[in-house]
């Protein structure tokens, strides 16, 4: 999956999201906007995660989607 198909799909997305990542706050939500960097910095700053796991995370939630 790449950052096209995250910004299109960001409002499908959304409640995922929040469900894998419950500390993203709705506030969050509207800020990262589809835009994947902005989540990792999120995950990272609310999970207290290197950028590396973070990023690793998100590669593991893409990867969950596009096989369905």
């Amino acid at each position: 999956m790449n950052q096209d198909i995250i910004k299109s799909q960001w409002k499908q997305l959304k409640g995922e999201i929040k469900q894998k990542w419950g500390k993203l706050t709705d506030d969050d939500l509207t800020l990262i906007e589809g835009k994947r960097d902005v989540l990792e910095g999120k995950i990272q700053e609310r999970y207290g995660l290197a950028k590396d796991k973070a990023s690793e995370e998100i590669r593991a939630f893409e990867e969950r989607l596009s096989k369905h």
